[in-house]
């Protein structure tokens, strides 16, 4: 009996339509070699473009499809220039976030290649960690405070519950036991100075103990700014605060080749929504000059998480045809400096994964 998943495509805005719409080709091109399951795959519009249409980025129709959905894959969503009255910019994959309560942020971070690093003495593969960011508080929690300009102050309110806190440490180190290898767990917070990051350690330390098999060990935000620079090698999942993910997520993305590098996954309990961790980029978009690589990876990651053995069959398939591509320096994008388009480099994943799939392997 055929299994359909039922996968919600939000291509967005700027480039988002396009790198989603290669990472849409390469599902469509496996789905033959992929046995009894199809992906019937629903588009549906949001962001910018749909604000400036209905004056609703999230329209209820396209929440509604994503809450039924098996996944959601998302291209990129906002631009600078266009903004709520309040001044904020347009980003309901914040809302998707929250409402579907998306609390884990899983961003693998992974080197492909020497040439694609600043650091020195790096090559394929020693760079292997997963960053996992809690994604409903944190400081993000008080986004919704409107600034009174004319106050002589102005403050946000962070948020580390119990609840949201057990469940984001307990994916973390379930992941580091799936991953194997270090199987360790590194918890990013500034408990020498916040009393919410003494709390939030308390709690891992507690579900530290359900793991006795998985390393547990505490950083400071400041201290792994320095480590992830020095000795990324030394790291295996980490875990962290909304607003501290975020801001190391781009810095981990920097040291194996930049945002068009680095995928994601936001993981709840009965919903998720994949998309690469880089912004909408408008200056690029519509001239096929997007990396579409975290678009892929992130596409790969839906299908591991399916978990179906055909949907995770798929994922290494195409896990295997990225990298096949990126083993030759040759074959990058202008934001790496090569030459390839955003299709012409999915037409080279696109004839490695048919090798992928028809299980020849590599001919690079």
């Amino acid at each position: 009996m055929t299994k359909t998943f039922h996968i919600v495509v939000l291509g967005g805005d700027g480039i988002g339509p396009e790198v989603c719409d290669q990472s849409v080709r390469l599902l469509q091109q496996m789905q033959p070699h992929l046995d009894g399951i199809e992906f019937h795959l629903d588009p549906h519009d949001v962001g910018v473009g749909e604000y400036q249409r209905s004056g609703e980025a999230l329209p209820d129709s396209a929440f509604e499809a994503c809450l039924a959905s098996d996944a959601v894959l998302l291209g990129a969503m906002g631009l600078p220039n266009v903004r709520y009255p309040n001044g904020k910019e347009i980003a309901p994959q914040l809302d998707l976030r929250e409402r579907l309560q998306l609390y884990g942020g899983v961003r693998p971070i992974q080197l492909f290649h020497e040439s694609d690093t600043p650091l020195k003495n790096y090559g394929a593969g020693d760079i292997d960690f997963v960053l996992v960011r809690e994604s409903t508080e944190g400081l993000f929690y008080g986004r919704d405070a409107v600034a009174d300009l004319s106050a002589d102050e102005a403050t946000n309110q962070l948020r580390i519950s119990r609840q949201a806190s057990e469940r984001v440490c307990r994916l973390s180190f379930e992941l580091a036991r799936r991953r194997g290898g270090k199987k360790k767990v590194s918890l990013i917070d500034k408990a020498n100075v916040l009393s919410t990051m003494v709390y939030f350690r308390h709690i891992f330390d507690e579900v530290a103990k359900d793991f006795p098999d998985v390393t547990a060990e505490h950083v400071y935000v400041d201290a792994m700014a320095l480590f992830m620079v020095r000795r990324p090698h030394d790291f295996d999942v980490m875990v962290t605060e909304n607003m501290f993910g975020d801001i190391l997520s781009d810095l981990a993305a920097g040291i194996v080749g930049g945002m068009g590098m680095a995928p994601s996954g936001d993981i709840g309990d009965n919903a998720a929504v994949f998309q690469p961790s880089h912004g909408s980029a408008p200056d690029i978009a519509g001239r096929s000059l997007a990396n579409p690589i975290a678009m892929h990876l992130s596409t790969a990651m839906m299908l591991d998480w399916l978990d179906h053995p055909e949907a995770k069959r798929g994922a290494e398939a195409l896990k295997a045809a990225v990298a096949d591509v990126l083993s030759d320096p040759n074959q990058r994008t202008a934001d790496m400096g090569g030459k390839l388009s955003t299709v012409e480099i999915t037409d080279r994943i696109a004839r490695s994964l048919d090798r992928q799939l028809q299980g020849q392997g590599s001919t690079a």
